[in-house]
């Protein structure tokens, strides 16, 4: 008898088990969606704030040789490797938009004799990445619903100057 009573347990918890591993993720209405992102991602992923001076990310852009005149500016202006911020769309995904450093010049701001600001290529401006988690809309498997899947983004937050690579 106790055979028996083993075997049944073995067969219903192997019965069971696929619906243990089957997808746990609540899936909801698309007009649930952003309510939901918005409640996950301030209790599981609080966001940095935004930046205040955001531009679009197809906005042309120069190497502010001319800011360097100027000592009172923000630190992302008064870097040998400025930046700017842009918006950056990110579709299905929350947030939709995000703000990113974007590296104005190739290579750093050297300041010469008598104070004058140069660019030289013995260095490179390079980004500094940051990873941040969004959430990525996924359908569920009646097709009809949507889960909020979490997802690692590298994003750029600010740009450095650094030696070149010698390859």
């Amino acid at each position: 008898m106790g055979g028996l009573v083993q075997m049944v347990t073995i067969v219903v918890a192997l019965a069971v088990a696929p619906v243990w591993t089957v997808n746990t993720n609540r899936c909801y209405e698309e007009s649930e969606l952003s309510k939901v992102a918005d409640r996950k991602l301030a209790s599981h992923y609080p966001q940095p704030p935004e930046p205040q001076a955001v531009v679009p990310h197809d906005s042309p852009s120069d190497c502010p040789l001319d800011l360097y005149m100027h000592w009172d500016q923000d630190l992302k202006e008064r870097s040998l490797s400025p930046w700017r911020y842009v918006w950056k769309p990110m579709k299905d995904h929350y947030p939709s938009t995000y703000v990113e450093a974007q590296c104005l010049c190739s290579g750093c701001i050297m300041i010469k004799r008598k104070g004058t600001p140069e660019l030289s290529h013995d260095y490179n401006s390079a980004p500094v990445n940051q990873t941040r988690v969004f959430l990525k809309r996924e359908r569920c498997t009646d097709g009809l619903k949507y889960y909020l899947k979490p997802v690692s983004v590298a994003v750029t937050v600010g740009c450095t100057c650094v030696i070149p690579r010698v390859v």
